[in-house]
């Protein structure tokens, strides 16, 4: 039953819907009593002053404090500020003989009705949890023990694939570690995604889709947040099951730390990205090898990643899936980054820039496949995305850039960036 309770989906679904209603209904409530004249003019400037300052705390957390390194949207602010006026609203029909007990008592049960309704209204905008388990931190992704993939077996390339009759529709992920003897990087469970093709007698060896999450994040990102297993799922029922075997490393180590994937004090994050996991992959997994059918993307500060990683190694990355990434990697101020990463020296900070790796790996093959995606509304990664797509493109590299119409830095920019990635790929492996 508990099981059943953590995937309750809290974007789609009844029970928005369930919750909507009612807070709905307590707002009626909250607003019809007599003296009518008199209540409505209490509870119009309860909640003309709710939503100024639930405004003003969503300008302050976004812009002023910078608090979670992106800008708010525009729903989010509208949802903050709706929040708190219906608050408002219900400390002002709270106490007092005159307004009755039941009336008290609706008004109190309101506010976390309220409070609650807010905090599934901005949810559904940025698509962080879209199931319940994923707001307490449950991992609803199973194990995928090492025992499994040792049965797995390659027979030829996905241009001999034959898909069996009764080859299934969905693939198969799993939490699994990756060990990190080269770099020691502290890295937690890595997620891999396994295709239907790869699932069969007769697979076929596939390319390999390296994500990142964004920060702080974790590798389940990509597969809830992202639904990249529905998204995958449903490209490679349209060829023939073939699809990336996706793996998605941890690169932060913690969901708070951001070691900006470089080898620093900080932990050889970028060590394990380049050489402990491509040498775990090639032992464990039946992928396509070279350049050519290995890519790497990232969202966030897995996009700036993304990005730096595939600059740097084009003997090992030929693809690059840059979603709403940075034009530099930075964790907190630009002198603590610094400081803390790069031994005070502002040099090999720069030379760790996308920009910089870009014009010192130039000219790349012209086969270099680079993907730039971000969200039409993302005003604060936008630009550099702008950026971004003009180097890699002077670079040598054949860039393709998409705006996810309608959506900031969020989890529904990564869901449409996948989703338009997915065939650019497909082409590019041979996969079409």
């Amino acid at each position: 039953m508990l099981d059943g309770l953590w995937h309750l989906r809290l974007i789609d679904g009844p029970l928005p819907i369930i919750i909507s209603l009612l807070a709905g209904t307590a707002v009626i409530v909250l607003l019809s009593r007599r003296p009518l004249r008199r209540r409505l003019l209490i509870s119009a400037i309860a909640l003309a002053c709710g939503a100024a300052l639930g405004w003003l705390i969503a300008w302050l957390v976004s812009d002023v404090w910078n608090s979670f390194g992106v800008a708010l949207s525009v729903p989010t602010r509208l949802w903050t500020a709706a929040t708190v006026a219906c608050v408002a609203l219900a400390i002002a029909n709270l106490g007092g003989r005159e307004r009755g007990r039941w009336r008290t008592v609706v008004a109190a049960l309101s506010i976390p009705l309220f409070l609650l309704t807010g905090g599934i209204g901005i949810n559904a905008d940025v698509g962080e949890f879209p199931a319940l388990g994923q707001v307490f931190g449950k991992t609803i992704i199973p194990p995928l023990s090492p025992g499994f993939l040792a049965t797995l077996r390659s027979h030829g390339t996905p241009a001999d694939w034959t898909p069996p009759a009764q080859l299934r529709m969905k693939g198969r992920e799993g939490l699994i570690d990756i060990p990190s003897p080269v770099s020691h990087f502290d890295a937690r469970p890595a997620v891999v995604y396994l295709p239907p093709a790869a699932l069969a007698a007769n697979a076929p060896a596939l390319p390999v889709l390296v994500m990142l999450s964004g920060q702080p994040g974790a590798p389940s990102n990509i597969m809830t947040s992202g639904a990249l297993p529905s998204i995958v799922d449903a490209y490679a029922r349209a060829h023939r099951g073939l699809a990336p075997i996706v793996v998605v490393p941890d690169q932060l180590g913690a969901p708070e730390a951001n070691p900006m994937c470089v080898d620093s004090p900080l932990g050889n994050s970028a060590t394990y990205l380049t050489v402990d996991v491509p040498n775990w992959v090639r032992s464990h997994l039946r992928v396509l090898s070279g350049p050519r059918y290995w890519a790497i993307g990232g969202f966030s500060q897995g996009g700036t990643c993304s990005i730096q990683l595939g600059a740097a190694h084009p003997e090992l990355f030929g693809s690059i899936l840059d979603i709403a990434g940075q034009v530099a990697p930075h964790r907190g101020s630009i002198s603590a980054t610094i400081k803390d990463a790069f031994g005070g020296s502002a040099d090999r900070y720069r030379e760790s820039s996308p920009l910089a790796l870009l014009a010192a790996g130039a000219p790349y093959p012209p086969h270099t496949l680079a993907i730039i995606a971000v969200g039409a509304k993302d005003t604060r990664f936008g630009p550099g995305a702008v950026v971004v797509a003009h180097a890699a493109a002077a670079a040598g590299m054949n860039v393709h850039t998409f705006t996810s119409p309608g959506t900031a830095h969020d989890w529904h920019t990564v869901q449409y960036a996948l989703t338009r990635a997915l065939p650019l790929f497909g082409a590019h492996w041979g996969l079409t």
